[in-house]
């Protein structure tokens, strides 16, 4: 729940809300509607992890296969001490949207343990995620289920996966995605979502009319995603004029230097003592006058209390259900344009299947090549939705979520439900 929003938010219910608008609007029926709203399997463990104390602390850990009718499902880890099951559920429907709109061969699932990252060691992060794979691993495999990186995981939790995964199965570089490129991971992996973020910013620009050399943003969230994804905006000539993270944000009306802050964050860690700029609360930053809002953080900061105050004209969601449904209706009643998350955060899921596929067929791919097909990729997707949304008078969001759930809804029949 966003600090003060004073409104619970369950990414479950904001999922199933837009896949019922668009299912309206398609005229799914009734049977099939169900069908695509239930979970395939979900699991839920306990994680002992003995402490470098000698004390054992208890955990509880999470993996949601929502949807395999079009390949292995597929979907993130995330390590934060708010994650339950719903959470869970509903990222992993999400996941389901997210890979049959950018047309890849996987299904939808998502991980988590309750876990603080900031309170345990290295070494007990790794007994942690060691444990937990342990647990869960009869469900996984590369073409059964396979994690990737989320919330507090990166390339190093993923390699201690694939390691757990690979002492009972043999190598299995290709059970896992996000991994360091040492052990078969893909160029171009770690800046990919932020770098489809910009990318499917760029089409949706050059259809509308819009010059990014004349417009302004703010990127509320300086992690993997947001941080690349200012990098980009500042690179195609959009300017920069806040970025934040939990430490607080920071506001200039001449632009922040992106690379500057590149630099404070890669040396501190955090945003906090950034010099540049007056510093504003993350909320503060969400009411900024710009032309795009980049809410690259945490999920449903853009609720019906808070939507209200932004003044974007347009709300790229670059992070994980940013915006509730009741915050999206807000939005578009104030004429905001809203490029949905299922579209605009695809990268980092493509470019895991690019590096399924190399480690499949045991062939490296440049990241040049990368990148070149990551465009297609979103180029592709976005002119879909793009399109659809103009041929029936519904939102980004609605017509995104009709070409997912069409797509998904012929697997099922055709695999016979």
């Amino acid at each position: 729940m966003p600090e003060g929003s004073g409104e619970h938010v369950s990414v479950f219910e904001t999922a199933n809300a837009q896949f019922d608008r668009a299912a309206e609007v398609m005229e799914l029926d009734g049977e099939m509607r169900t069908l695509l709203k239930s979970p395939f399997r979900e699991m839920q463990v306990e994680i002992p992890l003995r402490r470098d104390n000698g004390t054992l602390s208890l955990y509880r850990g999470y993996r949601v296969q929502f949807n395999g009718a079009r390949g292995p499902f597929k979907g993130g880890i995330r390590y934060h001490q708010d994650v339950d099951m719903d959470e869970v559920r509903g990222l992993a429907a999400l996941m389901t949207w997210k890979t049959a709109l950018v047309n890849i061969p996987f299904g939808g699932g998502k991980g988590g343990v309750n876990v603080n990252v900031k309170e345990i060691n290295r070494f007990e992060l790794e007994r942690l995620t060691r444990k937990f794979i342990s647990r869960i691993g009869h469900i996984l495999g590369p073409y059964r289920d396979i994690p990737a990186p989320d919330m507090n995981t990166n390339a190093q939790v993923m390699a201690w996966i694939m390691d757990e995964y690979s002492g009972r199965h043999g190598y299995s570089p290709a059970a896992v995605t996000g991994k360091p490129i040492a052990l078969g991971g893909s160029a171009g992996r770690e800046a990919a979502t932020g770098r489809g973020v910009v990318m499917v910013f760029e089409e949706v620009a050059r259809r509308e009319g819009w010059d990014p050399r004349q417009m302004t943003a703010a990127v509320q969230g300086f992690g993997n995603v947001g941080s690349h994804a200012a990098r980009f905006l500042s690179e195609i000539g959009v300017k920069v004029l806040a970025v934040s993270d939990v430490s607080g944000a920071y506001f200039s009306e001449k632009g922040i230097g992106v690379s500057r802050v590149w630099s404070h964050n890669a040396r501190n860690g955090s945003l906090e003592g950034f010099d540049e700029g007056e510093k504003i609360s993350n909320d503060e930053l969400l009411a900024l006058k710009v032309d795009v809002l980049v809410p690259a953080a945490l999920g449903g900061v853009l609720h019906k209390n808070s939507a209200g105050r932004v003044k974007a004209r347009v709300v790229l969601e670059a992070a994980n259900a940013p915006v509730t449904d009741a915050g999206g209706k807000v939005l578009e009643g104030n004429g905001a344009y809203l490029i949905p998350d299922i579209l605009a955060n695809s990268g980092g899921v493509t470019v895991s299947y690019f590096e399924w596929v190399q480690n499949i067929q045991q062939f490296t791919w440049d990241e040049e090549r990368v990148n070149a097909e990551l465009a297609k990729v979103m180029a592709r997707a976005t002119t879909q939705v793009w399109e659809l949304a103009k041929q029936r008078s519904v939102s980004m969001r609605t017509a995104a979520f009709m070409i997912a759930i069409e797509r998904v809804a012929e697997a099922e029949r055709l695999r016979g439900i």
